[in-house]
């Protein structure tokens, strides 16, 4: 029969192993990762030795001896050391950690009364920029270990990270200021100094966020005096700026209004997760000799555009 005869949770029905790995498909969008940016990160034991460790965590891992297998939940309570062999040979070799799956549903004859059919598996010998497992295995790619000739010992060094979150979160925050009266002018100095009447907006991190994605428009900056010469950004909180973006204004000693666009892409460090940080607009001037002046007023608007993003940790 094709089409499972009863849907999951039907009352007083029998459901397979095969639904439910199904629906795990299904609620994980058949993506397959870990699920948060430290789950089964892989490092070095807290000695360096003939082995790495596993941190805890889970992920979903797609089935792949079957199209309809499904996907399965997995997770690893407090971490585990994974030995790995030593390279006798003569030149580096490099070993995948998997996050594997063997079901004796599809493949082998292992007893899942007894043995383990999820595990850390060590596959020797990969290519030096292996990314995925070999063909057909069920498992996820956790790390690649570049082993020099004649050593036993790993170290963080020879680790990369080969994780990806399965379904990473996102989340954008738009907030608008506009200035209540003309700020001090800028542009005198070569040092950066923000806008008197902006005072920026503050804007809470996701506790998972990696990076954000800053727009910033300041539309229309004012500038008066003369020609202009000098750079605009923001910074967000004490530890981040954004890049600079040039300001070039050649038309003379007249009040005039252009729009400034400020877009960067920050990564955020771990002090930032869980915090709410300053996001604030920023100006100098490339030289200190000239007479005209940047400002914002209340004919500017600000508008703040971050979206939040989840990576690997």
């Amino acid at each position: 029969m094709a089409l499972f005869p009863r849907p999951i949770l039907t009352n007083s029905a029998t459901h397979s192993a095969q639904q439910f790995r199904m629906l795990v498909r299904d609620l994980a969008s058949g993506a397959e990762g870990v699920t948060e940016g430290d789950d089964l990160k892989v490092t070095q034991l807290s000695t360096p030795g003939a082995g790495v460790q596993v941190a805890d965590g889970s992920g979903i891992v797609t089935g792949r001896a079957d199209a309809f297998q499904g996907s399965y939940s997995v997770c690893n309570l407090g971490a585990t050391t994974v030995d790995v062999a030593a390279n006798g040979g003569g030149s580096t070799r490099y070993d995948m950690i998997v996050l594997r799956v063997y079901d004796p549903e599809y493949e082998g004859d292992l007893d899942p009364q007894t043995d383990d059919v999820t595990y850390f598996h060590v596959v020797s010998g990969v290519a030096s920029n292996a990314t995925t497992p070999p063909g057909g295995m069920t498992g996820i790619p956790l790390a690649r270990i570049a082993i020099p000739a004649s050593t036993s010992t790993i170290t963080n060094a020879m680790i990369t990270d080969l994780r990806k979150i399965a379904n990473p979160r996102s989340e954008r925050k738009v907030q608008t200021q506009s200035p209540a009266s003309t700020s001090t002018g800028l542009g005198g100095s070569t040092s950066w100094s923000y806008f008197s009447t902006a005072a920026g907006v503050n804007i809470l991190v996701p506790a998972w966020a990696t990076k954000a994605i800053v727009k910033i428009d300041v539309s229309p900056l004012r500038y008066e005096i003369g020609n202009f010469w000098g750079k605009l950004g923001a910074t967000f909180g004490s530890l981040l700026a954004t890049q600079d973006v040039l300001l070039d204004d050649d038309q003379g000693t007249g009040v005039r209004r252009v729009p400034g666009i400020i877009a960067d892409t920050l990564t955020l460090p771990p002090s930032y997760r869980g915090t709410t940080q300053l996001l604030r607009v920023r100006a100098a001037g490339n030289t200190g000799a000239q007479t005209a002046r940047v400002y914002v007023d209340t004919g500017t608007s600000i508008a703040y555009d971050v979206q939040f993003e989840e990576g690997v940790l």
